[in-house]
Order: C-alpha cells, then structure tokens, then sequence
C-alpha cells in the first residue's frame, strides 16, 4: 500500500504539502496529425502544454468521454484508434492540483485517437492549440503527458498501466 501522506508531486512537477482530495476517472487524446506530430493545448488553469482530456461523467463510456472532451477542448470529431494505457500511479505525475486548491488523482484511460472531422479551435479551457514534434515536445508538458506521448511512439510495447 502507498504511504498516502506521500510526498506527491502534481502533473506539473510541483511538490505537494498532503496528499490527493479525491480521485477520479479520466481519459486522455494522443493525435497525430499526418506528420506524426501530436496535438497539446496550453492549460488556461495553469499554462502548461498537456493533452485534451479530462473527467468520465457519470452515466458515460471512456469512449464517449474522450469523445466529448476532445470536441469540447479542441472543436474536433474524432474517433479510437487504440488504448495506449491506462495511468494510476500517484508517484507518476498523476495528480493535479487547481487554482480552487482542489488535488485530483487521476486514473486516466489514454487512447490513440484520428481526427475524423471539425476545425481545430481553442476553448475556454485553453489559451493555444497546436502540433508539436512528438519527440521535442515544449519544456513546459506535463509531466504525465509527455509520459504518455512517449508510450504511445511505442505501440509495441503497450499497452501500458502506469
């Protein structure tokens, strides 16, 4: 069993006086475009580069979650490729903390997912959106989004539970 007193470390790298207030289920997009770079949206909340995602709402599918938090984050119509894992680990950067002060430990289902349609466009969640080199990704990703854009360059190996 994990010492629950921690020492956490959030998604953005930052240390954690406590632990975790809840947790959550969530997924997570990994999009290439036809260059094989992968979408990142800079976070409004906190202004790091992460990929779109976010929390499974009750009565929903992880398949329907990405579906709508990709829609909702980036205007895109996409569908699943692949699971590329699944992400648990508190002491992997599966953690994030808020600007309300709420700390949320994810298990987030990540999938390779391919654009099927609509216009990429920033939402109120973000301040950029665009593709980046998957193997020279901005300084400042997420720690646990960069993890899981380096899994998904492996599809040999996964899927991964991390």
């Amino acid at each position: 069993m994990t010492d629950k007193a921690g020492p956490f470390v959030d998604s953005t790298g930052r240390l954690l006086v406590g632990g975790p207030d809840s947790i959550r289920p969530g997924t997570c997009a990994v999009i290439f475009d036809g260059d094989g770079k992968v979408l990142l949206e800079r976070r409004s909340d906190n202004g790091f580069w992460g990929l779109p995602g976010g929390a499974v709402e009750i009565g929903e599918s992880v398949e329907q979650a990405i579906r709508r938090e990709v829609m909702e984050e980036t205007a895109l119509v996409v569908g699943v490729r692949r699971l590329i894992g699944v992400y648990s680990d508190p002491l992997r950067y599966n953690i994030s903390s808020y600007p309300d002060g709420n700390v949320v430990h994810w298990v987030t289902a990540v999938f390779e997912c391919i654009r099927i349609g609509g216009e990429l466009q920033i939402s109120h969640e973000s301040t950029d959106i665009r593709y980046f080199d998957a193997g020279n990704l901005p300084e400042n990703t997420l720690r646990s989004h960069a993890l899981r854009v380096s899994d998904a360059l492996d599809p040999a190996s996964g899927p991964f539970i991390r």
